[in-house]
């Protein structure tokens, strides 16, 4: 329901989720207004090459048919005054601190989920108002103070709120309550709920489970025997009950990586193996830049018909070293790749994460004595990379005019895998 009628959210918590617009192609527009203000607009990552894929696009972009994920040439095929724009990743982190240091004036639990989205616990916030006021209020001033448009939910937990947000773009403001439930969510698609991914849906299709109103009606014994612990999950989704907390401090990271998409089809083992090193070479940094080690190494591979697939190995020892994470993901690849079946995405994400100075490293027997020196040249380099840019340092495999080569500048990095918290 709109959140113009004066009702409260009722008793209980009362969360936002407050969600960037397009954001950034509207940090674009808020720094440059003469420029780019109601132009159709795409920010991609191979401007110069006009082969990349669209990052995101401007609501005047998206009216006249572009979408994120498109080529550029399709972007520009559909809508030919589109103006793209290279990414600039310090610009959008200074926007994003802009917009979630307004947030934190009103309440200390803020858990940032990205770099254009957070959730607020404005429960205990009542000296600044009710909650609509609040909400109102923090919208207002982030347009106002950054020429941001954002869209807020306003929910009694996290759940709702998230899919309040959704409702209304750009310039949402939507009130999402439990009883509105079996009005507003019942018919819509079980995908449509945030949580449930495409497999899970297909899944609960096959079991005749179409819309959140039959996932809601299903029995719980049923979904669990279907789904696990996941089950139990769902059916209460269903109903609107959700009651994990906004946590305002982040976890220690799940998982690290980094994806690139590939300016044109790769289908030679060599430059595949080239491009994982580039991912390779980032995630190592990212990883060590945060005293982890990862004891699973995670490819992602896509084709141009847009099948993905994923694959992992669990590591004997945990790693925190390029050259490891580059041969494991290139076992991967070799073992799951066709020879000459061409490969539009390329990604590495490492997993089981732990502390490196709790995590136990068994030496290996024959290379003991190496060991101390390849880690102090690792340091070594790390070090050079850190004082004079990550360029510093490269080893001929990762030269290249690809975008894998360029995630070492960090003012055009960034995809949606890359969430840890040196991003904000």
């Amino acid at each position: 329901m709109n959140a113009d009628e004066p009702e409260k959210t009722g008793k209980g918590r009362i969360i936002i989720h407050l969600d960037m617009n397009a954001f950034y192609c509207s940090v674009h527009e808020a720094e440059e207004p003469h420029i780019y203000k109601g132009k159709p607009t795409a920010v991609a990552g191979s401007v110069e090459l006009r082969k990349g894929v669209i990052v995101t696009s401007s609501y005047t972009a998206r009216n006249r048919g572009v979408k994120t994920g498109m080529t550029v040439r399709q972007g520009l095929n559909i809508c030919p005054e589109l103006m793209l724009i290279r990414p600039d990743f310090d610009l959008y982190r200074k926007y994003s601190r802009g917009f979630l240091s307004i947030a934190r004036k009103y309440t200390p639990l803020v858990e940032v989920t990205s770099i254009d989205e957070c959730y607020l616990d404005i429960t205990g916030s009542s000296l600044f108002g009710e909650p609509l006021e609040i909400a109102r209020t923090i919208q207002s001033r982030i347009l106002s103070d950054w020429n941001l448009p954002s869209s807020i939910g306003i929910a009694p937990n996290k759940l709702l709120a998230k899919m309040a947000s959704d409702m209304q773009k750009p310039n949402g403001f939507t009130v999402l309550r439990i009883r509105d439930v079996p009005k507003l969510l019942w018919h819509k698609p079980c995908q449509s709920l945030f949580g449930i991914g495409r497999k899970t849906a297909e899944k609960l299709q096959k079991l005749n489970i179409t819309t959140i109103g039959q996932l809601a009606a299903a029995e719980e014994a049923f979904l669990i025997k279907q789904f696990g612990v996941m089950g139990s999950w769902m059916k209460a989704a269903a109903h609107g009950i959700d009651h994990s907390p906004v946590h305002e401090a982040r976890e220690q990271n799940k998982s690290i990586g980094h994806t690139t998409t590939l300016p044109q089809d790769v289908a030679d083992r060599d430059e595949a193996h080239r491009v994982l090193l580039n991912l390779a070479d980032q995630t190592g940094r990212r990883l060590r830049r945060q005293k982890l080690m990862a004891s699973t190494v995670q490819i992602v591979v896509r084709k141009p018909d847009m099948s993905t697939i994923n694959r992992s190995i669990t590591l004997s020892v945990p790693t925190a070293t390029t050259a490891d994470i580059h041969r494991e993901a290139c076992k991967l690849f070799d073992k799951h790749w066709r020879e000459g079946s061409p490969v539009r995405l390329l990604g590495i994400t490492l997993q089981s994460l732990s502390r490196s100075d709790e995590t136990a490293v068994q030496l290996d027997l024959f290379d003991y004595k190496e060991q101390p020196k390849k880690e102090a040249l690792t340091k070594a380099m790390d070090m050079l990379r850190d004082k004079f840019g990550e360029d510093a340092v490269l080893t001929a495999g990762m030269l290249g005019d690809d975008p894998s080569a360029l995630i070492r500048n960090k003012r055009i990095r960034g995809t949606s895998l890359q969430t840890d918290e040196h991003l904000l």
